[in-house]
């Protein structure tokens, strides 16, 4: 059977019949029907419910639900980085994000009588949803190897393990932090602040594995790493390109958008290998009218559905298409534009003549007459957006896919004016905000002058490890010390059994979290668990209760603060835990740590000294919504070696399989948040009781003597020839392109060998890996 077990506890969707009791079931048998119904709606509905009555959250739960994503005193959700709605909506929420919460504000703890309870040996054999399901952590945790238990340690002495540990290394490289998207933008400055100082660039995070392709190309093409859109272009285009995202599971607030983009004639085509429930209708909870009349309300004009790999080749193709046009009707292109701020226009037009259509049909798997379908809906629309996920930016050639993105937007002139450009959708909150707060393992020379002169320290100037460097030098015995801020890294990494042993062989693993995860059983010689506040509560310091800025998809930071009474008088802030750990490494540092944490905005006041955009933060981040983070391409000015946006020329890549093997790309399930699962259901692909399944196309089942719910193994060959296993799936035919297949994570993530990552941005290659499927031995 599977390596690891997500799951053993399953709650009904919308299609079960009578209501189930409340809290998690018995698992029951494997079930598949093809979901018929709007995204959304009173299925979500329903699942908030559950969720509300399950974790005895029918008071606090619409209390929090009413302070979530406002302005003002509210908290932004920990989910997903859809920005605000720019309109005041009272209720900007989504299933998903009030799962996330409520599952943050339950009443169980995990204390010292939980831990004396159960070994570490023990509770690695429990599933990853029990593990999670048992609460909130309560107070500091030290690993006692003679008793295979955690025992309760003070802050003072936690702080004090890591600060000596710290200070024993030969060499500050021997350490690495990571950090998830739920850290907070002053957090994060003070964690990259503490890394430098002691004299590390080992700054590894989850963009790392799922973003930096999009981040390398936008800043190779465009002189930036973000996207140029915001919401206010979202509501103004003619025309939404959505690629490789499952907007209804993984940003659920852009049903909104996609819902009004529809109804006031704007074309939307989602690019995909599988259709997804937000490429067809929705219900918008918060549209009463429409939920009253059960109305739901289109989200798509177009569905097109590329092989995996195959979106270079379909925008390669769109371009081709522009760029023929353009011979017979100049206002095909926009030339002016082109002109005055592009770059390389020659020879990407000669890369596209040069392009077969042959070649593009065979790559992107899609016929040249839907392409040419697709171009004209480009073509049609004065201004268009493209916006994509991790479909397009987790392969080998992701920097190129998306600079073939940008490339088309070029073409016409969808860059710098309303309704127009790139728009790339984080799927955490607060990833992006990481990033612009110093989160880089490659730190720009111009951050770390800035870094130096204001803060008064001598950062390194070489790079650091990302993600996989880390797991990689972790394993050869390099770094010693990991220190981990939120997630769960054992699980989300590539090559779970490479990551295990590699976290293992740490002299220290340090993670701060809010409740127990596969990463606190996966651990070095000497462990700590550090119990943090979440966003929902309350985070009082001498100053009073603080704020904490983040920054959405689209560049916005805004201010988050907490209003529950904390889960346990043991923990700290997050901030508060970076400056004891600080203070303990770097006991002669003229950093005034403690100073800071009084106030978070003198840590406000010193980002704005260093940070681009940052200006006058701490009165901008009170403004209604925030401020946006300036970006130099919206203003058509290109921080470009050639000073302009610059076309790229790359070939396309071979992504056909091989005879007999198929392409398998990882991803979420509805009823899950990164490696948080919360059911063994999926409702809007239609499984119930089931997360050990690959989906497959029937033709691809019919060629393998396959049929629903056969078991079988799953074989992935890694760029070095070498094999790894799951054995005992279940096969489920799927909508799906030949040649293709798909599957969960974190359950997947075994078959991804450490090695195997993108040349081009270093990310693990989740969503294309070579594997063969046959029926079980």
């Amino acid at each position: 059977m599977t390596l690891l077990n997500a799951s053993h506890h399953v709650s009904h969707d919308e299609q079960a019949g009578p209501e189930p009791p409340v809290g998690p079931d018995p698992k029951g048998e494997p079930d598949f029907h093809p979901y018929r119904h709007p995204a959304a709606g009173w299925g979500a509905a329903k699942s908030v419910s559950r969720v509300l009555a399950r974790e005895r959250a029918l008071v606090d739960g619409p209390r929090s639900i009413m302070r979530m994503n406002h302005e003002g005193r509210g908290f932004d959700c920990p989910g997903c980085a859809w920005p605000d709605d720019t309109k005041g909506l009272h209720l900007d929420i989504c299933e998903n994000g009030i799962k996330h919460v409520t599952w943050e504000m339950t009443r169980k703890r995990v204390g010292r009588e939980f831990f004396a309870a159960h070994s570490v040996t023990e509770l690695f054999g429990w599933s990853d949803f029990d593990l999670e399901d048992q609460g909130r952590l309560t107070e500091p945790m030290v690993y006692d190897p003679e008793s295979d238990h955690y025992v309760p340690i003070s802050w003072r002495d936690a702080f004090g393990l890591v600060g000596s540990t710290l200070r024993g290394l030969d060499q500050p490289n021997q350490a690495a932090f990571y950090t998830s998207g739920r850290l907070g933008n002053e957090a994060t400055f003070l964690y990259q602040l503490m890394a430098r100082e002691l004299g590390t660039n080992n700054l590894p995070d989850c963009s790392n594995m799922c973003h930096e392709a999009s981040g390398r190309a936008l800043r190779a093409s465009l002189g930036t790493g973000k996207g140029t859109v915001d919401l206010k272009d979202w509501e103004a285009t003619d025309a939404l390109f959505i690629m490789g995202v499952n907007a209804a599971s993984n940003a659920p607030r852009m049903l909104t958008a996609l819902a009004e983009a529809y109804r006031r004639g704007a074309q939307v085509v989602h690019i995909n290998p599988l259709v997804e429930a937000a490429a067809t209708r929705t219900i918008v909870p918060h549209d009463f009218t429409d939920m009253a009349l059960n109305k739901a309300t289109r989200t798509s004009t177009l569905n097109v559905q590329p092989r995996i790999g195959g979106d270079m080749a379909l925008v390669r193709g769109m371009a081709k298409a522009v760029l023929e046009q353009a011979r017979t009707d100049p206002k095909a292109l926009d030339q002016e534009f082109i002109d005055r701020h592009t770059a390389y226009f020659e020879e990407y037009r000669a890369v596209c003549e040069a392009t077969s259509w042959e070649e593009i049909e065979r790559q992107s798997g899609v016929g040249r007459d839907d392409i040419l379908n697709v171009a004209r809906v480009y073509r049609d629309a004065d201004r268009s957006i493209v916006s994509w996920c991790l479909g397009v930016s987790q392969h080998e050639h992701g920097v190129d896919t998306v600079r073939e993105i940008v490339n088309l937007l070029l073409l016409r002139g969808n860059l710098g004016r309303e309704g127009a450009g790139p728009s790339p959708v984080r799927g955490h909150s607060n990833v992006q905000g990481n990033r612009t707060c110093g989160i880089d393992h490659r730190p720009a020379q111009e951050f770390l002058d800035r870094l130096a002169d204001v803060c008064r320290i001598d950062p390194p100037r070489e790079h650091g490890l990302d993600t996989v460097g880390t797991i990689q030098a972790m394993q050869r015995g390099e770094v010693k010390v990991f220190v981990g801020m939120g997630g769960n890294f054992a699980l989300a990494a590539p090559d779970t059994p490479y990551t295990y042993e590699a976290l293992r062989r740490c002299d220290l693993t340090v993670q701060v979290s809010t409740k127990l995860n596969r990463s606190h059983l996966v651990h070095g010689s000497r462990a700590l668990i550090l119990p943090c506040l979440g966003r929902t509560e309350k985070d009082h310091q001498r100053g009073g209760i603080q704020s904490t800025s983040v920054e959405d998809s689209m560049s916005m930071v805004h201010l988050s603060v907490g209003m529950k009474r904390p889960a346990s008088k043991h923990l700290l802030s997050e901030p508060a835990i970076i400056a004891g750990i600080a203070r303990a490494a770097l006991p002669d540092s003229a950093t005034p740590w403690e100073w800071y944490i009084e106030d978070y905005d003198r840590v406000r006041d010193t980002m704005a000294q260093v940070l681009d955009g940052f200006e006058d933060c701490n009165r901008r981040v009170r403004l209604p919504l925030g401020f946006r983070i300036k970006q130099p391409a919206r203003e058509l000015v290109f921080l470009t070696p050639s000073g302009r946006a610059e076309f790229s020329t790359a070939p396309l890549p071979d992504v056909v399989p091989a005879p007999g093997t198929l392409a398998l790309g990882t991803m979420r399930s509805h009823d899950q948040w990164n490696t948080t699962i919360y059911s063994d259901n999926d409702r809007y692909r239609g499984i119930k009781n089931l997360r050990t399944l690959v989906f497959m196309n029937q033709d691809d089942m019919r060629e393998r003597g396959l049929s629903e719910f056969d078991p079988v193994d799953i074989t992935s060959t890694a760029k070095d020839g070498s094999l790894r296993h799951l054995d005992g799936y279940l096969a489920v035919p799927y909508d799906i392109p030949r040649g293709c297949a798909a599957g969960y994570m974190p359950e997947m993530n075994v078959l991804c060998a450490i090695g195997d990552y993108s040349a081009q941005s270093d990310q693990p290659l989740m969503k294309h890996i070579k594997v063969t499927i046959t029926p079980a031995a």
